[in-house]
């Protein structure tokens, strides 16, 4: 027996429709419909967007596939174009239409997979494929992706500067969603928009330990504004080590060093005397340098005062760009343990400073508890998001339900350190 399509009046869209040749292909021998051939069900469906006749459609109009019968219902739709991106979209819950709800990219190759099916179950499949014309504008969005390729600590944030702002909700939507940050194993996460040229993420808790993470944009050739349209950006792979934290207790006086969720050291440290107070919160190491001249002049305290210092400093691991840092201080060996006389840094003996700086990497976490400083600021000095509590990060994107204007950030002052 054969399976004879059935056919109405192909019903009308928005765009223009072309219906596609049609052809039959016989069932199965046992006379089973669901273990058939899928037969050609080019009658069946009729698309919009692309028009059959060879020129390129226009990548600002949704794709449609709608049934053209009474007797047959779109089961599944796949859209992916050349490079591997795929369109989203939804299917009625009928199945007598599909249609994209995520932009097309300019100046690519699609290939449309449909899958219908007719009230006896037999299987139908139909397969366009079409071009998206170039962008009517040559103003690109280029995304650089943090930080470099490399191993860090659970703390690192991936961010993502822009070279173009992008203010408007709407058109935040459409950036967000093409960038693409993939971790194994997987965790929840979420994009925050810092400022307009300027997006970090982070998980809901710290990445866990030995994962991979991978970050790329499916934004080329999309169209973001009337004016605008995404560019090529370079990938970017990072892998996370060791849980690392370290844990300084201002009021003590200790800093106690933590891996995978065990003490493995305990030392005795001084933080920052009043009105130098180190800031409360947690900080992601920076950077890592063996030897630094820290001069109070950088931080606005006038040579020759009693706070006046011009000091060689060794393994420095700095958590701030305004100069905090946790590094040797042989100078108050004495009062190490005992009450906090620094102008900011977290201080130590020359031999444990050795030992953190040895045992700790960009990435990881410096968290400063029961200090009487202003809390770390979540942007523009560092790495401070992990002190914005998960549902107001949420706040952040433009994908979520709140406000997805986040606080500016300060200029991240690269300066020469100063707190000691």
């Amino acid at each position: 027996m054969k399976h004879i399509p059935r056919t109405r009046t192909v019903v009308s869209c928005a765009l223009l429709v072309t219906a596609l040749g049609a052809g039959v292909i016989g069932c199965s021998a046992d006379g089973n419909p669901l273990s058939a051939k899928p037969y050609d069900a080019a009658d069946q469906i009729s698309f919009s967007g692309p028009t059959g006749d060879g020129k390129p459609a226009d990548p600002d109009k949704p794709l449609e596939v709608t049934s053209n019968s009474d007797d047959d219902r779109i089961t599944d739709v796949t859209a992916q174009d050349s490079t591997g991106r795929y369109v989203a979209g939804e299917l009625a819950a009928d199945g007598s239409r599909w249609h994209s709800t995520s932009p097309l990219a300019a100046n690519a190759h699609y290939t449309v997979t449909v899958s219908t099916e007719d009230d006896d179950g037999a299987p139908g499949r139909k397969v366009l494929t079409f071009d998206t014309s170039k962008p009517t504008t040559q103003k690109r969005l280029n995304v650089t992706f943090g930080p470099e390729a490399g191993q860090y600590g659970v703390g690192q944030p991936i961010t993502a500067q822009l070279d173009q702002p992008v203010k408007v909700k709407a058109q935040r939507a459409v950036v967000e969603r093409a960038l693409r940050v993939d971790s194994t194993p997987a965790v929840q996460g979420s994009w925050y928009w810092v400022s307009d040229k300027e997006l970090h993420y982070r998980p809901k808790d710290y990445w866990p330990a030995h994962a991979t993470i991978q970050v790329h944009s499916n934004l080329d050739g999309i169209r973001i504004s009337d004016r605008l349209w995404g560019g090529k950006s370079k990938a970017l792979k990072i892998t996370i080590g060791d849980r690392i934290e370290a844990v300084t207790d201002a009021s003590a006086h200790q800093l106690t060093f933590y891996k995978n969720g065990q003490q493995v050291n305990q030392v005795p440290v001084t933080t920052g005397k009043p009105g130098f107070e180190t800031r409360n919160g947690v900080k992601v190491v920076l950077e890592k340098q063996y030897f630094v001249r820290m001069r109070g002049a950088t931080v606005g305290i006038a040579e020759g005062s009693s706070d006046s210092y011009d000091l060689p400093v060794y393994y420095a691991t700095r958590v701030t760009w305004s100069g905090e840092y946790v590094h040797a201080a042989p100078w108050s060996v004495g009062s190490q343990g005992y009450a906090n006389v620094s102008h900011g840094c977290t201080g130590m003996s020359t031999s444990n400073a050795e030992w953190f700086f040895e045992n700790v990497h960009e990435g990881d976490i410096v968290k400063v508890i029961n200090s009487n400083g202003e809390p770390m600021e979540p942007f523009g000095n560092g790495f401070g998001d992990w002190n914005v509590d998960w549902k107001k990060w949420r706040t952040g994107s433009a994908l979520g339900s709140g406000t997805t204007d986040g606080p500016s950030p300060q200029d991240a002052l690269r300066v020469q350190p100063t707190a000691l």
